[in-house]
């Protein structure tokens, strides 16, 4: 979640449900080990002491909407087509199909709003200060003149989840053989995927 904010923030609205992507920062808590699941294990935060902050356009009906209601934001990680051409098990019998690798988080919770203007200042001014400070010259929000900083926080609307339940699923070749994994790897090459293939 640290390294793909992005999450597809699933919500019911008037005409059923829809999705809204938006960055979120997760403020982490501490996360029991959870069951294994029917699609790859599963790591269910129930109990999490945590949130997800964001913010959304005032425009943007999600904050009216789905005030005070379930939601659940999706975070997806890395992902890969995996070609059973890579498994040396393929000579013996090719018995194999290709097959998705992936690692998602869902969260669950209930959306709040937070309309105040110090509360997003901050939020905005953390966010910036955090995607910046892997450039060599970080801008910062002090950066913009006052006024126009001012008019902007007054055209969003933050938001916040408090973490109901988390669950992780990943689906990374963990069902193959070690030589097959290998094989999975150094087909991906460099992918962030063959890092989780072979940490599996």
């Amino acid at each position: 979640m640290v390294a793909h904010p992005l999450a597809a923030l699933a919500s019911m609205g008037d005409d059923g449900a829809t999705a809204d992507h938006i960055p979120l920062e997760f403020i982490a808590g501490n996360c029991p080990q959870g069951p294994h699941g029917p699609h790859g294990p599963q790591h269910d935060g129930s109990g999490l002491q945590g949130r997800l902050r964001g913010h959304v356009a005032r425009a943007n009906p999600l904050w009216q909407r789905a005030a005070g209601t379930p939601v659940l934001a999706i975070f997806s990680g890395p992902q890969a087509c995996i070609t059973p051409s890579w498994y040396p098990s393929k000579t013996n019998s090719h018995k194999v199909v290709p097959t998705w690798n992936y690692a998602v988080v869902h969260v669950h919770g209930v959306l709040q709003v937070v309309d105040d203007a110090p509360w997003l200042r901050a939020l905005v001014g953390g966010l910036t200060a955090h995607r910046e400070s892997r450039r060599s010259a970080p801008r910062s929000v002090e950066d913009a003149p006052d006024d126009y900083v001012q008019q902007m926080l007054r055209a969003i609307v933050g938001i916040e989840i408090p973490v109901q339940r988390l669950v992780g699923k990943w689906k990374i070749s963990q069902n193959r053989s070690n030589p097959d994994r290998l094989g999975v790897a150094d087909g991906l090459g460099s992918d962030l995927m063959a890092a989780l293939v072979r940490g599996g």
